[in-house]
């Protein structure tokens, strides 16, 4: 474009026709009136830059030779006097040219949306389990592709508060490449995660939020999201030895895509708190192992009570797998649990760009909704609370070595809810700091120790609605009311790419998926998402994740005896965590509630092994 401009002004001038360049250049036309053909005539192979000789102009790697031979000297340097006015108006003919140019972007926004709160007492012991009420909403009205956000979730890591700094990453994992995280890497050697979200690596998206279970046990090297799949990021199930998840519940699926829900849930609340266990004893071998076995319980409307746990070996086989007897002991197989508190992670956020006719740019992020009531005040995470072993633990154990049955239900007398507390929420885009947004809302803890974001009158959005328009304003991202979004932007009518439907989870018809084997199956069904779910009946310690273990027969009968006494003592219709004190539980999808076959209701679990669009 500029090589072609500069021809036509070149034309114009030694033609005698300025008023060509003046329209071309609109804002430079007024000053261009003055070029005259009288005075001495220079050849162009002569200076006509101050200091500089010229015979040819090269433009963006063109060679531009000048055509003319004579031009009046006066012209010529009037010419060149006038750039700065032409450039004004190439500038202006630039912004016109581009303007309403749509371009699709990523990295639209991001931030954690959280909160915080005391810790426990010093040696309370209130480490050996946590959990919370979360709401379950439909953050986005229609599922996008290239789209992750969290809903309110936690992480929990192993307590090694006592190591200042001898790195718990060994050398050869990922995390330990993160420099920023030593000496230690505590904050990432081991985590229990997942919870309530949309993932960028969902196969079947269906509007509402999923639920998913996630663990980091070796320095994010991989991750595990369910009995047979890492956290969505791959197709096919992981390799046998880093499986990671026991299928305990007989009665839901556990699909690879997560759990979705019923209906379309518009604040109700899905509870969940992780456990630690004992189904089996510790012990000293190589790799020394811990008894916790963090087993996750869900309380939704149409099902309560534990759905799986990680093996204990999962968190322990990292010392001898990088022969680094420092960590053995120091995963969560054997140290406390610490929390710490939660957030809305927002990770994966599309976006446009465009720029109105004078050059100013403008960014549209999707509609995000949150459900709030008549007072602008969204409920987003309730009866935050810890427990100590004599919650659960110290009956279980029990139990498992031949006491009494125990019902399951927490001790709310081995409880301690923390004080909650939050702060304001930055925010970016591509990098660049996103003001305003606090005009529209901000995190608050409400009476009751409640979590939530409160909405004021403002006029960037609605009450319950995130802003969605942003001015570029140097290097922030100034968020601004959608009328203000000039209309030859043409953001206003942009529409954010759909999500489609993956391609099938798959598991291997060999190891520890054929042999032992399943008992009777497959069998399928259809769920909310689309998709339907094939899976077979194992018994529970035939189920894959055992396989990678050379445990004893006494071992192996010892906890399939003890879970055939839970199947057996453990509804899923009483409540383990006490319900919610606020509101009312969301339900999961019916169809992830299966029912055993006659003759496999005890001591038997139901394995996914695919999951695909019909």
């Amino acid at each position: 474009m500029l090589v072609s401009l500069f021809n036509d002004v070149v034309d114009s001038v030694v033609r005698g026709f300025p008023d060509l360049l003046g329209r071309m250049l609109s804002s430079g036309a007024r000053f261009l009136k003055r070029f005259e053909t009288r005075g001495p005539f220079i050849h162009f192979g002569q200076p006509f830059f101050p200091g500089l000789a010229l015979r040819r102009i090269d433009i963006q790697g063109h060679d531009m030779f000048l055509k003319s031979t004579t031009v009046r000297r006066t012209a010529i340097e009037e010419l060149f006097r006038l750039l700065p006015a032409m450039a004004m108006g190439v500038t202006t003919v630039v912004a016109a040219d581009q303007a309403g140019v749509v371009t699709s972007q990523s990295q639209g926004l991001h931030g954690y949306i959280g909160f915080s709160h005391d810790r426990p007492p010093a040696g309370s012991g209130y480490s050996a389990g946590m959990g919370f009420y979360a709401a379950v909403w439909p953050l986005i009205d229609q599922p996008l592709a290239d789209f992750q956000i969290g809903l309110p979730s936690s992480w929990v890591t192993p307590d090694n508060s006592d190591n200042k700094d001898q790195p718990l990453a060994p050398e050869g994992t990922l995390a330990r490449t993160w420099k920023e995280r030593g000496p230690t890497w505590g904050s990432v050697f081991q985590t229990l995660e997942g919870g309530l979200g949309y993932w960028a690596g969902n196969h079947f998206r269906y509007g509402p939020p999923k639920f998913s279970l996630n663990a980091t046990p070796q320095c994010y090297d991989y991750e595990v999201g369910s009995p047979g799949w890492s956290f969505f990021y791959d197709n096919e199930a992981l390799p046998d030895h880093r499986l990671g998840i026991a299928q305990l519940s007989n009665r839901l699926l556990i699909p690879p895509d997560a759990l979705p829900f019923q209906g379309n849930p518009n604040g109700e609340f899905l509870g969940y708190t992780w456990m630690a266990l004992p189904f089996t004893d510790p012990t000293t071998g190589d790799p020394p192992t811990g008894d916790q076995s963090w087993t996750c319980f869900l309380s939704a409307a149409n099902y309560k009570g534990p759905m799986a746990y990680y093996i204990p070996e999962t968190w322990s086989k990292i010392g001898k797998l990088f022969n680094y007897p420092f960590i053995y002991g120091r995963g969560l197989d054997a140290r406390p649990g610490d929390m710490g508190g939660g957030a809305m992670e927002i990770n994966t956020v599309p976006r446009f760009d465009s720029q109105d006719a004078k050059g100013t740019r403008y960014s549209k992020i999707p509609k995000l909704q949150v459900p709030v009531d008549a007072d602008g005040r969204a409920i987003l995470v309730q009866d935050v609370t810890y427990y100590s072993k004599a919650a659960l633990y110290d009956a279980f154990k029990a139990w498992r070595d031949g006491g009494p049955a125990c019902s399951g239900r927490f001790d709310e007398k081995a409880t301690w809810k923390p004080k909650l507390t939050t702060r304001t929420t930055r925010f970016d885009q591509g990098g660049k700091v996103m003001t305003g947004v606090e005009r529209s809302f901000d995190t608050k803890i409400f009476e009751g120790n409640v979590w939530g974001l409160q909405w004021v009158t403002n006029d960037l959005s609605p009450k319950g609605l995130f802003p969605q328009y942003y001015q570029h304003v140097g290097d922030e991202r100034v968020a601004v009311p959608a009328k203000d979004v000039p209309a030859e932007t043409q953001l206003h009518q942009q529409e954010f790419k759909l999500a489609t439907p993956g391609v099938p989870y798959t598991s291997p018809t060999l190891g520890a998926w054929a042999k032992p084997g399943p008992k009777r199956g497959p069998f399928t069904v259809k769920l909310v998402d689309g998709s339907v779910v094939t899976y077979s009946w194992y018994r529970f310690v035939d189920q894959p994740s055992f396989q990678q273990y050379a445990w004893s027969e006494e071992k192996k009968a010892k906890l399939q005896a003890f879970v055939e006494k839970l199947h057996a003592n453990w509804p899923i219709d009483r409540d383990y965590m006490a319900p919610p004190t606020h509101g009312k539980r969301a339900s999961l999808d019916p169809a992830l509630l299966v029912t055993p076959p006659a003759g496999l209701e005890l001591g038997y679990v139901p394995i996914v092994t695919r999951q695909a669009r019909p």
